[in-house]
């Protein structure tokens, strides 16, 4: 019988579900015979409660930002949510043993922290024999994914180890395969052929613009002020799973070349094609854009985990940041005038890039379950 394991994430069209599919494929490219259940943990446990957070924690972030920076890895929420924590894991305790039991799984990989605590309490209450994969998608870890069930935490960079490792996480347990992205982003396919194949410019600088999955952030106003600039530029605009932004964007008339797409499945050429990427640096995007060499304009990070993943990026050199979407077209002018430093920028990205991190997180799995 061949082995199986139990990927689980929160959040449909999130990071943390590209992350685990990413894991998911490499796991098969590895092993075909292997048997996966990828799951939205939080949905199968409280699907209705998922949704009163997601509209919630949306909520939050987009209009009382700074609740959410107070939130994010403070102790004192931290202590006072603990006995809140435990009793979700508790009520979940019903559901998480029948979905064990009907799986048996043998290696489960957590992509966030709340189904990694989840598993983490039922692995210690039913005495469970089998490795735990904590999988970080930030640069900057919170208490909240502290355990001591967990066999193996994989993360982006070595001061994310360390911040584990303070926090006391034993040394041994933490990889440094950094962020999980699909494999296709290791392609080096001819950049312009592929221009060509997408019908823009070949010689024409190209600025894409992300918002995430969910295509966040001062896009619209982004736009209109690049599409009126004096720059000599086109635009692909990728929208995510934001409907109304598609809707707006997609019948509008510009004045400038423009490519405005719903929910893409080819981010890797969009960002190969393209010479800067105007986005909010969510892991996976980042990751992405590091394995594909894409210097990162940054506007309007979330706070918490993209504010600490946007001070890594300036630290490291490949990133700039607008403070407004006003100065989006200054930055935006000053680097493309200064190509020199745009492959600098695009250099070290490469350099801090893990294009294999997926295929080199499948391989800790099957050599964990390999031993037991």
């Amino acid at each position: 019988m061949g082995k199986r394991v139990l990927l689980l994430f929160i959040s449909e069209h999130s990071g943390h579900h590209c992350a685990s599919r990413a894991i998911e494929k490499a796991l098969h490219d590895l092993e075909p015979a292997i048997e996966t259940f990828n799951i939205n943990s939080f949905n199968y446990t409280n699907p209705i409660l998922e949704r009163v957070i997601n509209r919630a924690y949306m909520s939050v972030v987009k209009r009382t930002p700074e609740v959410w920076d107070y939130l994010y890895d403070n102790p004192k929420v931290l202590k006072q949510t603990q006995a809140l924590r435990a009793m979700i894991h508790k009520f979940n305790k019903d559901k998480m043993k029948t979905l064990f039991e009907e799986f048996r799984p043998d290696a489960v990989v957590c992509t966030q922290a709340f189904p990694c605590g989840m598993v983490a309490d039922h692995k210690k209450t039913f005495g469970l024999d089998l490795p735990i994969f904590g999988v970080l998608t930030d640069y900057a870890p919170h208490s909240y994914w502290i355990y001591n069930n967990v066999d193996q935490y994989i993360v982006p960079s070595k001061e994310t180890g360390d911040k584990l490792i303070a926090d006391g996480i034993e040394p041994a347990k933490i990889k440094d395969y950094g962020i999980p992205i699909d494999p296709k982003f290791r392609d080096t396919s001819d950049r312009a052929a592929l221009r060509e194949k997408l019908g823009l410019d070949k010689n024409k600088p190209c600025v894409l613009l992300m918002g995430g999955t969910q295509g966040l952030g001062p896009i619209k106003d982004m736009v209109r002020l690049l599409d009126r600039s004096c720059l000599d530029i086109q635009l692909i605009i990728a929208c995510g799973t934001n409907k109304k932004l598609y809707k707006w964007l997609k019948p509008r008339r510009y004045q400038k070349k423009t490519m405005v797409l719903a929910y893409a499945g080819n981010i890797d050429e969009l960002m190969r094609v393209s010479d800067i990427i105007l986005t909010k640096p969510g892991g996976i995007t980042t990751a992405e854009a590091l394995a594909e060499g894409l210097p990162m304009l940054i506007v309007n990070p979330l706070p918490g985990q993209e504010s600490m993943n946007t001070k890594f990026l300036l630290k490291e050199g490949v990133a700039v940041k607008a403070e407004l979407p006003e100065d989006v077209t200054v930055l935006l002018k000053e680097l493309l005038d200064n190509r020199n430093k745009l492959k600098l920028m695009s250099d070290k990205a490469r350099s801090l890039s893990r294009p294999d991190s997926s295929v080199r997180i499948a391989e800790s799995v099957l050599e964990a379950m390999a031993a037991k």
